[in-house]
């Protein structure tokens, strides 16, 4: 049912994807720290055509106090996506998308937190998505991690976070919308490079055992990627850009 027809648009016969990438590259990243000045602390990120912002709170208390935990602290995040960001107006009501990656996001981001070195206290994530175009769950980890680690929250290590996929029998890394829409797999990838950690790893779509550690491998690559602009978006808040 023209799956040829949708091959062909979405790899050539050079390899080359539907936006002119290669499989092995990512789109366009920018992150940058900081810019929200009633935050403890903040982050904004453009991954391809994707826009996304974040606050961090905290910590601070824990309203009402029942909620609290008397070991640890505890992380909230919410991902909300504007009606503007995509091209057919959304419900500004949150849906199950919005509250199932809220859940994954957080769930990603708990491993790196040093919760336990504030109990009875809570942080807030709050991820505003400007513009999305696939991929926004990657994005908007990646911006949270430099957004927490801006607000000197405790953190054994950043998560960064890409998604690789599987796009005419072929392992591709950074999957695009119309990738996601009319590939054969897609892979979100959270990593903490200094610790050898991945604390996020979903999968739609179909893999052979040898492609999903290829898939595995590709993305845990492109967190690296990541990584480095994440560490860059810091030190250039903090020390200044002198590094071009």
């Amino acid at each position: 049912m023209g799956g040829r027809e949708a091959t062909m648009v979405l790899l050539d016969e050079n390899g080359i994807r539907c936006d002119g990438r290669k499989v092995d590259e990512p789109r366009r990243i920018m992150i940058k720290a900081g810019g929200l000045k009633n935050a403890d602390g903040s982050a904004y990120i453009e991954f391809g055509e994707n826009k996304i912002l974040v606050g961090v709170f905290g910590p601070r208390d824990v309203h009402p106090k029942h909620m609290s935990n008397t070991d640890t602290g505890i992380l909230r995040v919410r991902y909300h996506m504007e009606p503007f960001s995509v091209g057919e107006r959304k419900n500004p009501a949150p849906s199950r998308r919005e509250i199932e990656i809220s859940k994954v996001i957080k769930e990603a981001l708990e491993p790196a937190v040093m919760l336990e070195k504030f109990p009875r206290t809570a942080v807030d994530v709050y991820i505003e998505v400007l513009q999305a175009d696939g991929g926004t769950r990657c994005a908007a980890l990646s911006a949270a991690s430099v957004a927490l680690a801006d607000a000197g929250i405790p953190m054994r290590d950043m998560v960064a976070a890409i998604a690789a996929g599987k796009v005419a029998d072929t392992v591709i890394l950074d999957v695009n919308n119309e990738e996601d829409q009319a590939g054969q797999a897609d892979m979100p990838i959270g990593y903490m490079p200094s610790v050898e950690k991945i604390t996020l790893l979903q999968l739609d779509g179909v893999l052979t055992p040898e492609e999903y550690k290829k898939c595995v491998e590709v993305g845990v690559n492109g967190c690296k990627i990541v990584y480095d602009l994440q560490k860059k978006a810091l030190n250039d808040k903090y020390f200044g850009s002198g590094e071009d």
